[in-house]
Protein backbone atom coordinates (compact mmCIF):
# COMPACT_ATOMS: atom_id res chain seq x y z
CA UNK A 1 0.00 0.00 0.00
CA UNK A 2 2.88 2.37 0.58
CA UNK A 3 3.54 5.02 3.14
CA UNK A 4 0.26 6.82 4.04
CA UNK A 5 2.16 10.05 4.74
CA UNK A 6 3.71 10.18 1.29
CA UNK A 7 1.82 12.38 -1.15
CA UNK A 8 1.05 10.64 -4.42
CA UNK A 9 0.84 12.46 -7.72
CA UNK A 10 -2.69 13.34 -8.74
CA UNK A 11 -1.81 13.74 -12.39
CA UNK A 12 0.10 12.08 -15.21
CA UNK A 13 2.60 14.00 -17.27
CA UNK A 14 2.32 14.04 -21.09
CA UNK A 15 4.04 11.13 -22.79
CA UNK A 16 6.13 13.44 -24.98
CA UNK A 17 7.48 16.70 -23.48
CA UNK A 18 7.84 18.66 -26.74
CA UNK A 19 4.61 18.74 -28.76
CA UNK A 20 3.89 22.14 -30.22
CA UNK A 21 0.11 21.76 -30.54
CA UNK A 22 -0.29 20.47 -26.97
CA UNK A 23 1.96 23.19 -25.52
CA UNK A 24 0.04 25.93 -27.33
CA UNK A 25 -3.30 24.49 -26.17
CA UNK A 26 -2.06 24.32 -22.56
CA UNK A 27 -0.76 27.90 -22.69
CA UNK A 28 -4.13 29.06 -24.01
CA UNK A 29 -5.90 27.38 -21.08
CA UNK A 30 -3.42 28.93 -18.62
CA UNK A 31 -4.20 32.42 -19.92
CA UNK A 32 -7.96 31.91 -20.21
CA UNK A 33 -8.55 30.46 -16.74
CA UNK A 34 -5.71 32.18 -14.85
CA UNK A 35 -3.94 28.94 -13.92
CA UNK A 36 -0.54 29.10 -12.29
CA UNK A 37 1.11 25.93 -13.57
CA UNK A 38 0.54 23.31 -16.22
CA UNK A 39 0.17 20.73 -13.46
CA UNK A 40 -3.32 22.16 -12.90
CA UNK A 41 -4.23 21.34 -16.51
CA UNK A 42 -2.74 17.85 -16.14
CA UNK A 43 -4.75 17.24 -12.93
CA UNK A 44 -7.93 18.24 -14.75
CA UNK A 45 -7.06 15.95 -17.67
CA UNK A 46 -6.45 13.08 -15.22
CA UNK A 47 -9.84 13.66 -13.57
CA UNK A 48 -11.54 13.76 -16.97
CA UNK A 49 -9.71 10.59 -17.99
CA UNK A 50 -11.06 8.89 -14.85
CA UNK A 51 -14.66 9.89 -15.68
CA UNK A 52 -14.30 8.62 -19.25
CA UNK A 53 -12.67 5.37 -18.15
CA UNK A 54 -15.53 4.64 -15.76
CA UNK A 55 -18.10 5.50 -18.43
CA UNK A 56 -16.48 3.16 -21.00
CA UNK A 57 -16.30 0.36 -18.44
CA UNK A 58 -19.96 0.79 -17.48
CA UNK A 59 -21.08 0.86 -21.13
CA UNK A 60 -19.78 -2.67 -21.60
CA UNK A 61 -20.89 -3.97 -18.17
CA UNK A 62 -24.32 -5.32 -17.28
CA UNK A 63 -26.17 -6.33 -14.13
CA UNK A 64 -27.49 -4.56 -11.03
CA UNK A 65 -24.03 -3.44 -9.87
CA UNK A 66 -23.31 -1.76 -13.21
CA UNK A 67 -26.68 0.02 -13.08
CA UNK A 68 -25.97 1.24 -9.55
CA UNK A 69 -22.51 2.55 -10.49
CA UNK A 70 -23.91 4.21 -13.62
CA UNK A 71 -26.53 6.00 -11.54
CA UNK A 72 -23.91 7.12 -9.01
CA UNK A 73 -21.56 8.45 -11.70
CA UNK A 74 -24.31 10.37 -13.50
CA UNK A 75 -25.63 11.83 -10.23
CA UNK A 76 -22.16 13.00 -9.25
CA UNK A 77 -21.59 14.72 -12.60
CA UNK A 78 -25.07 16.32 -12.47
CA UNK A 79 -24.34 17.59 -8.97
CA UNK A 80 -21.13 19.19 -10.27
CA UNK A 81 -22.99 20.74 -13.20
CA UNK A 82 -20.95 18.90 -15.82
CA UNK A 83 -23.94 17.20 -17.47
CA UNK A 84 -27.64 18.02 -17.75
CA UNK A 85 -30.63 16.21 -16.27
CA UNK A 86 -31.33 13.61 -18.97
CA UNK A 87 -27.69 12.83 -19.81
CA UNK A 88 -26.33 9.35 -20.49
CA UNK A 89 -22.91 7.72 -20.41
CA UNK A 90 -22.34 8.87 -23.99
CA UNK A 91 -22.55 12.47 -22.77
CA UNK A 92 -19.86 11.68 -20.20
CA UNK A 93 -17.56 10.60 -23.03
CA UNK A 94 -18.17 13.96 -24.71
CA UNK A 95 -16.85 16.02 -21.78
CA UNK A 96 -13.78 18.21 -22.33
CA UNK A 97 -11.13 19.73 -20.10
CA UNK A 98 -12.78 23.14 -20.43
CA UNK A 99 -16.07 21.76 -19.06
CA UNK A 100 -14.28 20.88 -15.80
CA UNK A 101 -12.22 24.09 -15.69
CA UNK A 102 -15.48 26.08 -15.92
CA UNK A 103 -16.63 24.52 -12.63
CA UNK A 104 -13.56 25.59 -10.64
CA UNK A 105 -14.12 28.06 -7.81
CA UNK A 106 -11.62 30.48 -9.33
CA UNK A 107 -13.50 30.59 -12.64
CA UNK A 108 -16.94 30.97 -11.06
CA UNK A 109 -15.76 33.81 -8.79
CA UNK A 110 -14.47 35.62 -11.88
CA UNK A 111 -17.69 35.02 -13.86
CA UNK A 112 -19.93 36.17 -10.99
CA UNK A 113 -18.18 39.55 -11.11
CA UNK A 114 -16.58 39.29 -7.67
CA UNK A 115 -13.18 39.76 -9.33
CA UNK A 116 -12.11 41.67 -12.42
CA UNK A 117 -9.84 38.95 -13.84
CA UNK A 118 -9.27 35.21 -13.26
CA UNK A 119 -5.90 36.03 -11.67
CA UNK A 120 -7.54 38.39 -9.19
CA UNK A 121 -10.16 35.71 -8.50
CA UNK A 122 -7.35 33.30 -7.64
CA UNK A 123 -5.84 35.86 -5.26
CA UNK A 124 -9.20 36.43 -3.55
CA UNK A 125 -9.67 32.70 -3.02
CA UNK A 126 -6.15 32.13 -1.69
CA UNK A 127 -6.36 35.12 0.71
CA UNK A 128 -9.65 33.88 2.22
CA UNK A 129 -11.89 36.58 0.75
CA UNK A 130 -14.36 34.05 -0.74
CA UNK A 131 -16.88 31.98 1.19
CA UNK A 132 -19.28 29.18 0.28
CA UNK A 133 -22.29 28.93 2.60
CA UNK A 134 -20.46 31.17 5.06
CA UNK A 135 -17.32 28.99 5.16
CA UNK A 136 -14.00 30.25 3.84
CA UNK A 137 -12.60 28.16 0.96
CA UNK A 138 -8.96 28.72 -0.04
CA UNK A 139 -8.65 26.16 -2.86
CA UNK A 140 -8.92 27.71 -6.36
CA UNK A 141 -9.36 24.27 -7.98
CA UNK A 142 -12.35 23.37 -5.78
CA UNK A 143 -15.13 22.01 -8.02
CA UNK A 144 -18.31 23.91 -7.17
CA UNK A 145 -21.59 22.03 -7.23
CA UNK A 146 -24.76 23.52 -8.69
CA UNK A 147 -26.22 23.87 -5.19
CA UNK A 148 -23.19 25.76 -3.87
CA UNK A 149 -22.91 28.11 -6.86
CA UNK A 150 -25.59 30.47 -5.54
CA UNK A 151 -24.00 30.55 -2.07
CA UNK A 152 -20.65 31.97 -3.16
CA UNK A 153 -19.89 35.39 -1.74
CA UNK A 154 -17.21 37.58 -0.23
CA UNK A 155 -16.13 37.30 3.39
CA UNK A 156 -17.94 39.77 5.67
CA UNK A 157 -15.60 42.63 6.48
CA UNK A 158 -13.45 41.97 3.44
CA UNK A 159 -11.87 45.03 1.85
CA UNK A 160 -13.49 44.01 -1.45
CA UNK A 161 -17.04 44.21 -0.03
CA UNK A 162 -16.75 47.90 0.83
CA UNK A 163 -16.85 50.39 -2.04
CA UNK A 164 -13.69 52.42 -2.29
CA UNK A 165 -14.19 56.18 -1.83
CA UNK A 166 -13.84 58.24 -4.95
CA UNK A 167 -10.99 60.72 -4.80
CA UNK A 168 -11.93 64.05 -6.40
CA UNK A 169 -9.56 65.34 -9.04
CA UNK A 170 -7.13 68.01 -7.84
CA UNK A 171 -8.22 71.60 -8.46
CA UNK A 172 -5.67 73.56 -10.47
CA UNK A 173 -5.96 77.35 -10.35
CA UNK A 174 -5.51 79.12 -13.64
CA UNK A 175 -2.58 81.51 -13.55
CA UNK A 176 -2.41 84.49 -15.85
CA UNK A 177 0.51 86.78 -16.67
CA UNK A 178 0.07 88.69 -13.37
CA UNK A 179 -0.22 85.58 -11.16
CA UNK A 180 -3.19 83.60 -9.94
CA UNK A 181 -6.73 84.87 -10.17
CA UNK A 182 -7.01 85.19 -6.37
CA UNK A 183 -3.97 87.46 -6.32
CA UNK A 184 -5.44 89.61 -9.11
CA UNK A 185 -8.74 89.93 -7.23
CA UNK A 186 -6.84 90.84 -4.06
CA UNK A 187 -5.04 93.63 -5.89
CA UNK A 188 -8.22 95.03 -7.46
CA UNK A 189 -10.19 95.19 -4.24
CA UNK A 190 -8.25 98.10 -2.58
CA UNK A 191 -8.51 100.22 -5.74
CA UNK A 192 -12.27 99.84 -5.77
CA UNK A 193 -12.45 100.87 -2.11
CA UNK A 194 -10.36 104.01 -2.76
CA UNK A 195 -12.59 105.06 -5.69
CA UNK A 196 -15.66 104.83 -3.49
CA UNK A 197 -14.07 106.97 -0.77
CA UNK A 198 -13.32 109.76 -3.29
Amino acid sequence: MGDPKKQRKKYRRPSHPWEKDRIEAENKLLRKYGLRRKEEVWKTETLLRSFRRNARRLLTASGPQAELETKQLLERLKRLGLISGGATLDDVLGLTVENILERRLQTIVSKKGLAKTPLQARQLVLHCHVTISGKCVTVPSYLVSVKEEGEIGLTPGSAFTQPKPEVPPPVVEAEGPQGSQAEVEGQQAPEQVESKEE
